[in-house]
């Protein structure tokens, strides 16, 4: 993809006299796209985002934009701007000002500049709003604000340094909807920092799953959550039930394990993955692809007894911990609260699992 990549990463390090924040990160991003990067605090995610906009200089490798090499091009040369986590709204100036305050150097017209202005108001949905101060505005109008002052300049590139980590959970969820619609409308390359799993699952187009200074997986977001190829990343993305195994036939399309708690299981084909006989492996499902039943329904893939140890109601969901024979660590299970549907009463008692095969997900331990 590197030939038609619009922000093309080779072969990037970054020290920090000897501390090494990237390691060997190589990245190619499209026109378009909303990419994420998405790790835990110190993954090394916004030294990367820095770079990208000429704040931190890389130590080794490449970085284009737009087929131009970057390594030498200060900030304010870039086709790129960032709209940091605090805004970093002006309090003194209207919302208007605020909006305009990046065209200040440039040769425009009044008449230009307001109509421009009028423009980021409207893509915005604050069209009444130029004339109050930024200590009018709540938190999710001063974010709106933050990007219509990014976006005015009409970069190429727009990044985004955890731009909705100050708002309450309600508001935040509201404005994930409004960015992404907003990126679709403007139709720019967003590059997206966020340690929130769910923030980049709904947000993005890829996500690149970081640790370290590496990168762990880069994928779609639903290749990330069906198909993890690390025990860290399918835990990070979402929770997952983990069962010890060892790969015990491998023929056709199907992998056959031992798994603890489990027995004797038909994985299915793995997906391409290499597996030998003898092997250890980490037999992977997420708590939705599990059905509870108080009886063991006639048709599955595969089925234990187990006994029901906890419940959780959470309204539209529950969750029920299971304990199973030869496993210490009880099975998380969730499942809709749907009228009729015959879950277990949350008194402990005797309670099947059953899963498809293809909800099976086998990892090479880390």
């Amino acid at each position: 993809m590197s030939d038609q990549a619009f922000i093309s990463i080779r072969n990037v390090d970054k020290y920090f006299g000897k501390f090494q924040a990237l390691d060997d990160i190589s990245i190619d991003i499209g026109h378009g796209e909303f990419f994420s990067l998405l790790g835990s605090s110190g993954c090394g995610k916004t030294t990367l985002l820095r770079i990208l906009a000429g704040f931190e200089n890389t130590s080794s490798g490449e970085l284009k934009i737009d087929g131009s090499e970057m390594s030498d091009v200060p900030p304010h040369m870039r086709p790129v701007n960032m709209v940091f986590q605090n805004y970093a709204i002006f309090p003194h100036l209207n919302v208007r000002d605020n909006i305009a305050y990046g065209l200040r150097k440039q040769r425009l017209s009044k008449a230009r500049r307001a109509e421009m202005v009028d423009e980021m108001l409207d893509l915005i949905k604050l069209p009444d709003y130029g004339d109050r101060k930024a200590n009018e505005l709540s938190g999710g109008q001063r974010q709106r604000v933050a990007l219509a002052r990014a976006l005015i300049l009409r970069p190429k590139v727009l990044l985004l340094d955890e731009p909705l980590g100050a708002l309450d959970k309600q508001l935040r969820e509201q404005m994930q909807l409004e960015l992404r619609d907003l990126q679709r409308t403007v139709g720019i390359t967003f590059v997206f920092v966020t340690h929130d799993q769910e923030e980049a699952l709904t947000l993005s187009d890829r996500i690149a799953v970081m640790s370290h200074g590496k990168v762990l997986q880069l994928d779609t977001p639903n290749g990330l959550y069906e198909r993890p190829q690390s025990r860290q990343v399918a835990s990070f993305i979402g929770t997952m039930n983990f069962f010890e195994a060892r790969v015990s036939e491998v023929s056709g399309g199907s992998v056959i394990v031992e798994a603890e708690g489990l027995g004797r299981i038909d994985a299915g084909d793995q997906r391409g993955r290499q597996l030998s006989v003898g092997e250890s492996v980490q037999a992977a499902i997420r708590p939705e692809k599990l059905e509870i039943s108080p009886k063991r329904p006639v048709e599955n893939d595969g089925a234990v007894e187990g006994q029901l140890v906890n419940t959780a109601y959470l309204g539209e969901r529950s969750h029920f911990f299971v304990s199973l024979k030869g496993r210490d660590q009880p099975v998380a299970v969730s499942a809709q609260n749907r009228e009729h549907a015959s879950l277990p009463r949350p008194e402990k008692g005797k309670v099947w699992l059953t899963w498809s095969r293809a909800s099976v997900v086998l990892l090479r331990d880390d």
